[in-house]
């Protein structure tokens, strides 16, 4: 059930950043990328609870488009900066995401959605309690 709740929401958010030719992975790697550079993969794949294979995945298409740099950083790292283009894309983009996320708040409800927040977030404690990665 919660997988398939993430992969529908995946799906309508993916479809209100597609017209931007970006999806929800990249965006939250462009926003994370825009606010703290250079910024090791390594930390950023924490940063953002993805494995590193799906982070390079994600991050070539962006990196093609010229949003970001990859650049080697200490030792065998690799550090991603933002480019001028970055907070244009970030700019046009985050006005349907903003837009998604309010229709999706109004479908639920407030009081579901304060229940799906309470929720999610007590899940995710539980399960960095019980030593996994969320």
């Amino acid at each position: 059930m919660l997988r398939k709740a993430a992969r529908i929401t995946g799906r309508l958010y993916d479809s209100a950043l597609a017209a931007h030719g970006m999806t929800t992975a990249q965006f939250a790697i462009l926003r994370h990328v825009a606010r703290g550079e250079p910024l090791a993969l390594s930390r950023l794949a924490e940063q953002l609870e993805m494995d590193r294979s799906s982070l390079y995945r994600a991050l070539a298409p962006i990196e093609k488009r010229g949003w970001v740099g990859v650049t080697a950083g200490a030792g065998r790292s690799k550090c991603a900066s933002r480019s001028a283009a970055v907070t244009e894309a970030l700019h046009a983009a985050e006005a349907d995401w903003a837009a998604m996320q309010r229709g999706v708040e109004a479908e639920a409800g407030p009081a579901l959605w304060r229940e799906l927040k309470a929720g999610i977030k007590g899940f995710t404690q539980s399960l960095e309690r019980a030593g996994g990665r969320a």
